[in-house]
């Protein structure tokens, strides 16, 4: 949740229907975008964030987010940078030639209300429900193809059982004894 009142701004999250966190800024001075003249950035660009002071470093509420491996550097265009000196934070926006293009804030914590640890640690709990079961003997490929495993014993194929016809019924002719004898030379004897 945000509010923004006269000159003061505060933001916070909540957990189990309690406040988590908290921080008041008071706004010290601000210069709107409009009253900068130079060129702005076109819109949906992402600004490049540098944090810059002793309690970025310090501090353990502000960590670092993830490593990116890789820039396109034809995209960065703007800059959103953060200076924390004094319990004042400063927050300026430039274009990538650091002309001053704005919108810029200067602010100053004024209360801050951090869960504790315990609290904090049960807000980031995942219920069982939530998590997905893991399902057995499928799997995918890179494309999505959807592969199943089946668990089966040989199959003997000589008692399968077959449609019979009697196109394919062999003659008394043609049948052998086991011994390979002729069955009517056997009667005769």
């Amino acid at each position: 949740m945000t509010s923004i009142k006269n000159e003061w701004q505060f933001s916070g999250r909540m957990y189990d229907y309690h406040i988590l966190d908290m921080i008041e800024l008071g706004i010290e001075k601000f210069v709107a975008l409009k009253d900068i003249k130079n060129s702005k950035c076109p819109e949906g660009t992402k600004p490049m964030l540098i944090f810059a002071g002793d309690a970025f470093d310090i501090d353990e509420e502000h960590r670092r987010g993830p490593v990116v491996p890789s820039i396109r550097l034809a995209g960065l265009e703007h800059v959103l940078h953060f200076t924390a000196v004094d319990e004042k934070i400063y927050m300026r926006s430039y274009k990538i030639e650091l002309e001053d293009m704005g919108p810029s804030l200067d602010l100053v914590i004024r209360r801050t209300h951090l869960a504790s640890d315990d609290l904090y640690k049960l807000s980031l709990k995942q219920p069982k429900a939530l998590k997905p079961k893991k399902k057995k003997n499928v799997s995918h490929d890179v494309f999505g193809t959807k592969y199943g495993r089946i668990h089966m014993q040989k199959q003997d194929l000589d008692k399968l059982q077959t449609r019979k016809m009697k196109g394919l019924k062999k003659r008394p002719s043609e049948k052998k004894t086991e011994d390979g004898e002729d069955p009517k030379k056997l009667k005769l004897e």
